[in-house]
């Protein structure tokens, strides 16, 4: 029996606006389209396993920026600083 998820998702008018036109972009990184994808398929009420089906992701991926989304808002969809080794070449300034 799939549980259901205790973050319950609304949107404002201008917060789904903007979703919305995230999510239609293909021209911004994939992360960032899945990502607002899968927070409009929350706000309608869809469970994780759903929505995880329809994006063809897992469920842990659905669940993790759910989570973030009713946490922070839209602030939690952005990408946070990775751990590891830093980036070794800096770019090569065009000129």
């Amino acid at each position: 029996m799939p549980r259901r998820s205790p973050f319950t998702i609304s949107l404002d008018a201008e917060t789904r606006d903007m979703l919305e036109r995230r999510g239609r972009r293909y021209t911004l990184p994939y992360r960032e389209v899945i990502r607002a994808q899968i927070v409009l398929l929350a706000a309608r009420g869809l469970d994780n396993d759903v929505i995880a089906g329809r994006l063809n992701t897992r469920r842990e991926v659905v669940s993790k920026w759910r989570k973030r989304f009713f946490e922070e808002g839209l602030a939690g969809l952005e990408e946070r600083p990775r751990r590891g080794r830093p980036v070794r070449f800096s770019p090569q300034p065009r000129g």
